[in-house]
């Protein structure tokens, strides 16, 4: 894609509309011809009949005029058969594009990117939303091509007679103003419901991931309301939305007569008074009906506003900045990490303040403290999964924000408490990391029990918790200089824990542990005991253990 459609891509509501309608790119042209030769199909067989009409009340031979007319009748179904097929091709191609887009995206911004956007939401964006904003290629294509119908009808009733255009104009006013109506209606409508839609679904993802905590809790029943509580606000959306569409069709059901008898009455005056024929006035009667018919603009400004609707919760996600990167080398070093003045907040809460940390190279540190002491923030800011809003954090003097990606991501591993494990199979979820990564920290015990080994599909690998923290140490074991554990061997055993702390200690990488247990932070070459958001001391185990608040740590 261009880098003018990226950047208009990233800017949210019309921007993400018009790179989407330009990502449709080849298909639009078939789209438009075919859809204009279908009007033009359409407009010029009221004629051709109209001459049949005349033929044949006069006696004439109507044989050109009949044939003419079953020619553009199978054209204008040609026309149908190829648009149909080039719509379809479009909007599957730029569903599967924009998907693409934002999948990419949604993982580039972050965590903390996706303020506000709960993963339920995202993913009702990321499928129900992309597939309406993939339409706004044809939609924009078909809505001008919708307006020739009308206009090349008053063209050709002015060619028939003046009087027959004036009674079509008068009302066609009318068709303009119910159109400007429904559109501007239908969007409002749409945006809303897609919101509310987005809402509901994330709270289903959330209900759906703490299910065994809301049964063990007891708690069904009012979970069942929270999640179904925006459910009337929903139907609500749901029913103006057919308020809408059903005031559109009363009008036109009004407005589409009115037209057609002001067309006709006008025909009648000019037939009696011999200055157009019979055939003429058929002719205008089908082109007031296909100039005024307000089923076939509806369904065209309706598909347009849900497709802007579509391209503006796709363009929210896709304005977003993800997280940068930059190029800078990593020069050769034993992992030191640095922290110089980070402070992180969320609102008005501080999690860490003025934190000043050096982390030795090839040193095992652990991290104790109380709960909400900032223990994991710390951990994220040594990963770069969160950026501090104050200081700078190092590794070997170099910033983390300034290295490349996949120079970050090959020196720095982490693992965690409740490791997200993806992949279709074993090997999937600890990729990049192998078999020998996974002996490493034992997990090749039980992967080689499990039915395929490492080709097992993760549905058919029933884990403990301890089971699955160890793949999640397999997959972050390649990493070059620095491993980041957030109570990463919580759910372990005490003989495996001291197995993988062993290797963890034979190694030279740069380790940084957060952890509640006694044991990890005794086998520590340093403690970092945090308390409050700040550092309460650095040191050995032993020194820190004379403090009787340093005690109570570990209950």
């Amino acid at each position: 894609m261009s880098e003018r459609a990226s950047e208009s891509l990233i800017q949210g509501g019309h921007g993400a509309f018009r790179s989407i309608v330009r990502h449709a790119g080849g298909w639009l042209p078939v789209i438009g011809i075919g859809s204009l030769l279908g009007t033009l199909s359409a407009l010029a067989l009221p004629l051709v009949l109209g001459r049949a009409v005349d033929d044949i009340v006069s006696g004439a031979d109507s044989a050109v005029s009949l044939w003419l007319a079953a020619g553009l009748i199978v054209l204008g179904v040609v026309v149908d058969l190829v648009e149909a097929f080039a719509g379809t091709a479009c909007v599957a191609g730029t569903t599967a594009w924009l998907r693409d887009r934002l999948v990419r995206h949604v993982l580039a911004i972050g965590e903390r990117g996706r303020h506000g956007m709960d993963a339920g939401d995202l993913v009702s964006r990321v499928s129900g939303n992309a597939a309406e904003a993939a339409n706004a290629g044809p939609a924009a294509v078909t809505v001008w091509t919708a307006l020739l119908p009308p206009v090349g009808s008053l063209v050709l009733l002015a060619y028939l007679d003046s009087w027959l255009a004036v009674a079509f104009l008068a009302g066609v006013a009318l068709v303009a103003v119910v159109l400007r109506m429904f559109t501007l209606r239908t969007a409002e409508v749409v945006t809303a419901y897609l919101t509310i839609q987005g809402r509901l679904a994330g709270r289903l993802t959330e209900s759906l991931a703490g299910a065994r905590t809301i049964a063990g809790a007891g708690t069904v029943d009012l979970e069942r309301r929270r999640v179904l509580e925006p459910l009337p606000d929903l139907h609500e959306q749901g029913m103006r939305s057919w308020r809408v569409l059903a005031g559109a069709a009363a009008q036109g059901a009004v407005v589409g007569p009115l037209v057609l008898v002001a067309v006709l009455a006008a025909g009648g005056l000019e037939l009696s008074a011999g200055r157009i024929t019979a055939g003429e006035l058929f002719a205008a009667s089908q082109y007031a009906a296909l100039g005024a018919g307000l089923g076939g603009l509806t369904g065209v400004f309706g598909r347009l506003a849900r497709s802007r609707a579509g391209a503006t919760r796709a363009g929210e996600v896709l304005s977003v900045s993800p997280v940068p990167f930059g190029d800078a080398p990593l020069p050769a070093g034993p992992g030191r990490l640095e922290l110089r003045g980070v402070s992180v907040r969320v609102g008005h809460a501080t999690l860490l303040s003025d934190v000043d940390l050096v982390v030795p190279g090839g040193a095992a540190v652990a991290v104790v403290g109380r709960s909400g002491a900032g223990k994991s923030v710390l951990a994220a800011l040594a990963a770069r999964l969160r950026e501090p809003d104050e200081g700078v954090v190092l590794l070997d003097g170099v910033p983390l924000a300034a290295l490349p990606r996949p120079v970050l991501r090959d020196a720095v591993g982490c693992a965690f408490e409740r490791p997200a494990l993806v992949g279709a199979s074993v090997a999937d979820a600890i990729a990049p990391a192998g078999e020998a990564d996974a002996r490493a920290v034992h997990a090749h015990e039980f992967v080689s029990r499990l039915p395929d080994g490492y080709d097992t599909a993760l549905a058919a690998a029933p884990m403990s918790g301890g089971e699955r923290q160890r793949l999640g140490l397999a997959r972050a074991w390649p990493a070059s200089r620095l491993l980041v554990l957030d109570d990463a061997t919580s759910s372990l055993d005490m003989v495996t824990e001291m197995q993988i702390t062993r290797t963890l200690t034979e190694g030279d990488r740069t380790r940084l542990v957060v952890t509640h247990r006694r044991s990890t932070a005794a086998r520590a070459d340093l403690v970092v005991w945090l308390d409050g958001g700040r550092i309460r001391a650095v040191g050995p185990h032993e020194t820190l253990w004379v403090d009787p608040d340093y005690r109570e740590v570990f209950g």
